[in-house]
């Protein structure tokens, strides 16, 4: 599946970085990479993106066990990784997980440190899963700034979306409605005006969340205006920072050009916060 694809690919970068810290004596550093990778993508996103897949009756069976098998072998992995550092836990643990996974062995002091060639690099796994949590994430963002229950169903509209967006929603809606708490995914016809809704960005792509009788008119007035205070915010230091000719004409071209693209992204977020906030008057 594509989370089982995602996870292995983020492990193989992972022991990449790890080893590449080590052999520079930055156990600091070792350390650090291992944490996020176990705490934001496998506990964080990876175990939450295979509930689906093993609690829907109508997934395949042998998605099902691919799921199954890639939680014990990244796992197993894991504890290989993190041995150096955490010794005595992952003795313990590893004692329990090697022989679901079917490996021999007395103890995880014996075993190989992992490979990187030991899972494969996936890059279009890993902007698939981008999208996808970025999505989540946008929903997770309103639901935190408007005080709605993380528990409760939401309906939410998407407008502005590129052939790629609904490509990915046709492929990955079972992921978004589960992980998102959503009871409906409405995509918007071109040119269909929405109702005063939260809005979220992924991309040009807009999340909505229909605001009438759900959230407080006054608070999410104050959520946009937060929003474009930062954007304005953030465009005035790059705007200068594009204006100023010693920058512009000694900085890297790729800097510079990133700078740009950067200035057209938070110029297009104004002019939709500005939207937003005007159609709150529609609920008063």
């Amino acid at each position: 599946s594509l989370p089982d694809r995602w996870i292995r690919s983020r492990l193989a970068k992972t022991v990449a970085e790890v080893r590449e810290h080590i052999e520079h004596y930055r156990l600091d550093l070792a350390a650090k990479a291992l944490y996020e990778f176990t705490w934001n993508a496998y506990c964080d996103w990876y175990l939450e993106l295979t509930k689906p897949l093993l609690q829907d009756a109508d997934t395949p069976a042998a998605t099902r066990t691919a799921t199954q098998r890639t939680l014990i072998e990244v796992l197993e992995a894991l504890l290989r990784a993190l041995h150096p550092i955490t010794p005595f836990i992952t003795e313990e643990i590893w004692q329990r997980v090697a022989r679901v996974a079917g490996i021999e062995g007395d103890t995880i002091m014996l075993q190989p440190y992992p490979a990187v060639s030991d899972f494969e690099v996936d890059e279009a796994a890993e902007q698939q899963l981008e999208w996808i949590t970025g999505f989540i994430l946008g929903i997770r963002q309103i639901r935190g700034e408007m005080d709605i229950s993380p528990g409760k169903p939401l309906t939410v509209l998407l407008q502005d979306l590129s052939p790629d967006d609904a490509d990915k929603l046709q492929q990955h809606r079972l992921f978004i409605k589960r992980l998102a708490r959503l009871d409906e995914i409405q995509p918007l016809a071109a040119g269909e005006e929405p109702p005063a809704s939260a809005t979220a960005l992924l991309g040009n792509m807009k999340i909505l969340v229909p605001m009438a009788g759900l959230i407080d008119v006054d608070a999410e007035r104050k959520r946009l205006q937060k929003q474009l205070d930062r954007a304005t915010s953030d465009l005035q230091k790059i705007s200068a920072k594009l204006a100023n000719e010693n920058f512009v004409s000694r900085a890297p071209e790729a800097v510079v050009a990133k700078e740009r693209a950067r200035q057209d992204e938070l110029q297009q977020e104004i002019s939709q916060l500005g939207e937003q906030t005007a159609k709150l008057a529609e609920l008063e």
